[in-house]
């Protein structure tokens, strides 16, 4: 297959009448599409992403056993915007993101209903302080990573798993401030990008990530110890009985020093732990690795959504079984009521940026099956108001009350003078902001890793209420980190063997 000769669609006819004649809008997407039945999403990455110092690729498994139907796979972005107090931009991260998004008036097209292309990229926990000032407060930054990081991109890889395609996806933009725009130079040059990503796709040669010797026993350590932790239960169980919060959510992060390339723990999480949301982000100096199973912010046609999970019992190994303990999860009292209390914080901040008479549970504790666990897990949904944007909805349900707490400013306030550190990634936002200005979708960066200069660092938390038992509570943030240390383990191990057998075979 010659990808200089693959078809462009839609012709440049169609772009001219959308921006001249009907003045729709000024960035259309336009593209090319392959067959995929050869060519994984891991495949496709490596392929685009080699030279590259961004990169990202996008997964979603639904239910713990169903592929969505898109991933999304991106390299070289035209701009990235890292925001932070050691950057060059600094303050609310989503005002800088609003600035570069809002030269787009996005044209989407019915061949391609999805996101073809915006910003890709994390907001950190502590990027609350922008949103909620009250709670700015100093904290050792032990991380030293951006407070964001947005990879804008306009030509990536969109993965169909119903069709076995791939659209390679570049945009015709037409600024407004360009004067007259020769459309067919900007046409063809669109279509050039995306014929010269196709030919990255279809090469027969897959990179494999550089990995370097692996050392096995590589040992975790915690910043806050069994005996810290479980001392933030205590004294968040004694503001719960003075009044000052219903529930807090404490965090405990471990760091594990490892040479397992990123890429290599990432194909290894997909298969432990296929989540609805799953993510491999390269942002140059840091990489994030994550299998989150909740939204945190979705807007769909001006439409919010605001997903909430509490509750939580483990898969059982037969079908039988899974019913049995579902049913025994919606029956207990202290999750039921975890779950109102959140669903009732959910509501509460959709209902901030929505039309009241339009804010609805559109569905109420629901029993979920995920991959290793079943989840209680109810959806909050509201239509914007006027005046209000998807930046403005993202700014009110961050972070969420799943990662924070009730009543959620008072909660994080507390959590803050107790943990004394920025949290990082963890309990952010993991996600896309479209070029169309009423489409986004992220989730929260939980069950998440951050590689930095050779270590991985690991976080959970866990809610507190009054009944909240210190051991029992320290042993749930453990299990919750399970599923990526387990990755961890079995990758370099993997990677461990290979190597060794390699040696022998040299030797021999």
């Amino acid at each position: 297959m010659d990808p200089s000769k693959l078809t462009a669609y839609p012709p440049l006819e169609t772009i001219e009448r959308l921006i001249n004649v009907e003045k729709r809008g000024n960035c259309i997407p336009v593209y090319v599409e392959l067959p995929a039945d050869l060519v994984t999403p891991c495949m496709a990455y490596l392929r685009i992403a080699k030279d590259s110092k961004y990169s990202f690729l996008l997964e979603s498994v639904i239910g713990g056993e169903n592929v969505a139907r898109y991933s999304f796979i991106g390299a070289d972005p035209f701009k990235v915007i890292k925001t932070g107090p050691n950057e060059e931009t600094t303050g609310d991260p989503m005002i800088a993101l609003q600035k570069e998004l809002a030269l787009y008036q996005y044209v989407q097209l019915p061949e391609v209903p999805t996101f073809t292309g915006g910003a890709i990229g994390y907001v950190s926990y502590d990027c609350i302080r922008y949103f909620e000032p009250r709670t700015a407060t100093d904290l050792r930054d032990t991380l030293q990573i951006p407070e964001a990081v947005f990879m804008l991109v306009d030509t990536l890889l969109i993965y169909d798993h119903m069709f076995q395609t791939v659209k390679v996806v570049s945009h015709v933009f037409a600024p407004k401030n360009a004067g007259k725009v020769n459309l067919a130079f900007v046409y063809n040059t669109a279509v050039a990008k995306a014929r010269r990503l196709a030919k990255s796709v279809l090469s027969a040669n897959t990179p494999e990530p550089p990995q370097p010797p692996i050392t096995l026993g590589a040992e975790s350590v915690s910043n806050v110890g069994k005996e810290g932790y479980e001392g933030f239960v205590t004294r968040l169980k004694e503001h719960i009985v003075a009044g000052d919060i219903i529930q807090a959510v404490p965090s405990q992060r471990l760091a594990r020093p490892t040479a397992l390339h990123p890429f290599n723990a990432y194909r290894r999480l997909r298969q432990v732990n296929p989540s609805p949301y799953m993510f491999f982000l390269d942002c140059g100096d840091l990489q994030i690795v994550g299998a989150s199973p909740e939204t945190l912010c979705k807007v769909e046609k001006n439409i919010v959504y605001n997903h909430a999970i509490a509750g939580t019992t483990k898969r059982g190994k037969t079908p039988e079984e899974d019913e049995k303990l579902g049913a025994e999860l919606l029956a207990s009292e202290k999750d039921r009521a975890e779950h109102i209390m959140l669903v009732d914080l959910a509501r509460n901040d959709v209902n901030r940026v929505c039309q009241p008479a339009t804010v609805k549970v559109d569905h109420l504790m629901n029993v979920e099956k995920f991959s290793h666990v079943i989840h209680l897990t109810s959806q909050v949904s509201g239509h914007l108001r006027e005046g209000q944007t998807r930046f403005d909805a993202f700014r009110s349900i961050f972070p969420v009350g799943t990662v924070s707490g009730a009543p959620k400013i008072k909660a994080i306030e507390i959590i803050s003078s107790l943990e004394q550190e920025r949290r990082g990634v963890y309990a952010g936002a993991v996600g896309r902001f479209d070029f169309a200005d009423d489409a986004m979708d992220t989730c929260i960066a939980i069950r998440t890793m951050t590689f930095k200069d050779g270590v991985a660092y690991l976080q959970a938390g866990g809610g507190i209420v009054y009944d909240s038992v210190e051991e029992d509570e320290y042993v749930e943030t453990l299990n919750k980190l399970k599923a990526n240390v387990r990755a961890l383990e079995e990758a370099e191990r993997y990677w461990f063997n290979l190597q060794q057998n390699q040696t022998k075979s040299i030797i021999a």
